[in-house]
């Protein structure tokens, strides 16, 4: 899962992709790679971060994206200004928010199910360890008592799950959507999205 948001956006996206498997999304990273150039590979960090690439890599990624059939995404947004004035303020209490709200939509409608295991893998935003760990215990106790439902959940980084860098081109594409009127991106990977919802909508 990745959250996307820049100081001047006027909303707030967070994208989840939901597979059986990690070995499709890092299918999807390796071909994607398979694209560059000898140049660009040398030159590349060796890690995909949407917003540094090249609108060729970006649109190789989400055809390579929309192929699959055993994937599937959910977004939700929220308008900036429709935000609760606390929230607004405390950015990680948003996102520990909105992290709640995705997954008991999930189990509530029955995306997701108590059968078999469950692994949330969220991206790192904090370096701080305090920090990281409030958020795995707050929507780990939420779920626990909303649902009585187990779930794993593991903080990582883009380079330790390439499923994480999918995500952030996913959320980019849904990002440019909102903010920009631009559907170009979105529209590639749409037939994938079961849902996208809005919070605090007016």
């Amino acid at each position: 899962m990745i959250l996307r948001k820049t100081k001047t956006s006027q909303y707030f996206v967070m994208a989840f992709l939901l597979s059986e498997t990690e070995k499709y999304l890092n299918k999807i990273v390796s071909q994607t790679f398979k694209f560059f150039s000898e140049k660009e590979r040398n030159s590349h960090c060796g890690t995909l971060h949407c917003n540094k690439e090249k609108d060729k890599t970006r649109l190789k990624l989400l055809q390579l994206l929309q192929k699959q059939n055993n994937i599937s995404i959910i977004i939700i947004k929220l308008n900036k200004k429709h935000i609760f004035t606390r929230l607004n303020n405390e950015k990680q209490e948003l996102y520990n928010y909105v992290c709640n709200v995705l997954l008991n939509r999930l189990i509530n409608k029955r995306i997701l199910t108590g059968k078999g295991q469950i692994n949330f893998i969220a991206s790192r935003r904090e370096t701080n360890k305090f920090m990281n760990n409030q958020f795995k215990d707050y929507v780990q106790k939420n779920i626990q008592q909303n649902h009585n439902f187990q779930i794993n959940i593991e903080i990582s980084s883009p380079q330790a799950h390439k499923g994480l860098q999918v995500v952030d081109f996913v959320s980019w594409a849904a990002f440019r959507q909102y903010e920009h009127k631009d559907y170009s991106y979105y529209d590639i990977i749409k037939n994938l999205i079961i849902e996208d919802y809005s919070l605090y909508e007016a």
